[in-house]
C-alpha cells in the first residue's frame, strides 16, 4: 500500500498533513491527527486548542480595535459637521 504523502515527496512544499501546525512536530501515520478549519493538522488536542484560543484572542483583539477606529472616525466627522454648521448622518458597515 502506498503512502498518503507519496505524491507530495517531490514538491518543495511541505503538505499540511506532514507536520503539526503549532509545534512543527512530525505527524506520524499511525497515531490520531486533530484538525481546525479543515487545512490545519496537530499533533494533540493541546495544539489543537492553543491554536484556537490564539485565533479567537486575535479576532478579538482585531474588532476591538475595528470599533475603536470606526468610533473615532465618528466622533471625527462629527465634529468636522457640526463645525460648519450642518448636520450629516453617516452609517458604519462592520463585516466579519
Amino acid at each position: 500500500m502506498d503512502s498518503y504523502y507519496v505524491g507530495f515527496l517531490d514538491s518543495d512544499e511541505p503538505h499540511f498533513l506532514e507536520s503539526c501546525s503549532r509545534c512543527r512536530k512530525t505527524l506520524s501515520l499511525n497515531s490520531d491527527i486533530f484538525m481546525y478549519r479543515g487545512d490545519m493538522a496537530f499533533c494533540s488536542q493541546e495544539c489543537r486548542q492553543e491554536q484556537i484560543e490564539s485565533d479567537e484572542t486575535k479576532s478579538k483583539r482585531w474588532r476591538k480595535t475595528s470599533s475603536s477606529r470606526s468610533s473615532s472616525l465618528r466622533k471625527s466627522s462629527d465634529s468636522k459637521d457640526s463645525a460648519a454648521g450642518e448636520t450629516v448622518r453617516t452609517k458604519s458597515l462592520v463585516m466579519a
